[in-house]
C-alpha cells in the first residue's frame, strides 16, 4: 500500500488510506462468494488489465497511447492463458513483460518484471479459486488484511528498528513481526473454523511476509518513477496496483510453493 507521507495527521496520516485497502480486498473476497467461475475470472481480469496499465503509464509517462494497448494485451493474455490452462498459457503471461522490455520507457527490465508479477498474480488468484475453493480465496485475503493492519498499528504504536530502512524507510521490525503473528493467528482460526491442515498456521506467516515484499517492490516501482500512486484512478487514494500490491506478493509466492508444495489440499479437510 502507499507508504506514510507527511501530510497533516502525523503517524496516522494514511489510515484512511490502509482502511479503503482493506475494504477494497475484502470486497474482491466477498465478490468471490456471490460470483465464483467465470464471472470472478473477468473480473480478475479486468483488474489485472488495469494494474498493467498503470505500471506502463507510470514507466513511460509521455506515451499516453501505449499504456492503454499494454493494458489490454495483459487482460487478453491472461484470459487466454485462463482459457488454454496449459504449459503454453506461461508464453501469454510473458506478453506484457516483452512488450514493456521492448518499448521505450524507463526501467524497462524493472517494469518487465513487475509485470510478470502482475500476470502471475491474476492467474494464480483464478487458480487459487479453481482448487482451492472460495475458502482459499478468503484465506488469503484475511492473511493479508491482517497482516496489513496489525503491522501498520503496531509499527506506529511501538516503533524501532526499520526494516529494509534503505528501501521502505517507514516499516519497522515490531511491525513487521506483527504481521507475521496476526497471519498466523489467521491461519489458526481456518484450521479450526475450515478443517484445513495445520501447515496453514506458518504457511499463512509466511504469505504475510511475501505480501508484505510485494508492498515494497510497489513502493520500489514508484519511487523509481518519481510518484506518489499507482494512477489517480481512484480519486484520493490513488491506483489499483496501490490497494493490491502486497496481494500480488502474496499470490505469486503461493503460486511459486505450489508447484512444490500441494497447498490447496489443506483446503480440503
Amino acid at each position: 500500500m502507499t507508504e506514510p507521507g507527511s501530510a497533516p495527521g502525523g503517524k496516522w496520516a494514511d489510515l484512511r488510506t490502509r482502511i479503503l485497502s482493506a475494504a477494497v480486498m475484502v470486497s474482491v473476497g466477498a465478490a468471490e462468494i456471490w460470483l465464483g467461475g467465470t464471472a470472478f475470472a473477468a473480473l480478475v481480469v479486468a483488474l489485472t488489465g488495469v494494474m498493467v496499465w498503470e505500471l506502463a503509464a507510470m514507466t513511460a509517462p509521455a506515451r499516453r497511447r501505449t499504456p492503454v494497448t499494454v493494458g489490454g494485451l495483459a487482460g487478453g493474455a491472461l484470459l487466454l492463458a485462463l482459457i488454454l490452462r496449459s504449459e503454453i498459457a506461461a508464453l501469454f503471461l510473458m506478453v506484457p513483460t516483452l512488450v514493456l522490455i521492448l518499448t521505450p520507457r524507463r526501467d524497462r527490465r524493472l517494469a518487465g518484471a513487475y509485470a510478470l508479477a502482475i500476470m502471475l498474480a491474476g492467474y494464480g488468484l483464478v487458480h487459487l479459486r479453481l482448487a482451492g475453493g472460495s475458502t482459499a480465496i478468503l484465506w488469503l485475503v484475511a492473511v493479508v488484511v491482517t497482516s496489513d493492519v496489525l503491522g501498520y498499528f503496531a509499527g506506529r504504536m511501538l516503533g524501532g528498528p526499520k526494516f529494509l530502512p534503505r528501501i521502505s524507510p517507514k516499516k519497522t521490525w515490531s511491525g513487521t513481526v506483527a504481521g507475521w503473528i496476526g497471519a498466523a493467528l489467521v491461519g489458526l482460526v481456518f484450521v479450526q473454523w475450515a478443517d484445513a491442515g495445520w501447515l496453514l498456521v506458518p504457511l499463512s506467516a509466511l504469505v504475510a511476509c511475501a505480501g508484505q515484499f510485494g508492498d515494497i517492490a510497489e513502493s520500489w516501482v514508484k519511487r523509481r518513477c518519481g510518484v506518489k500512486d499507482a494512477s489517480s484512478l481512484i480519486p484520493g487514494h490513488g491506483g489499483v496496483l496501490d490497494r493490491f500490491d502486497a496481494l500480488i506478493g502474496a499470490l505469486v509466492f503461493v503460486l511459486s510453493l505450489g508447484l512444490f508444495v500441494p497447498i490447496t489440499g489443506l483446503f480440503g479437510g
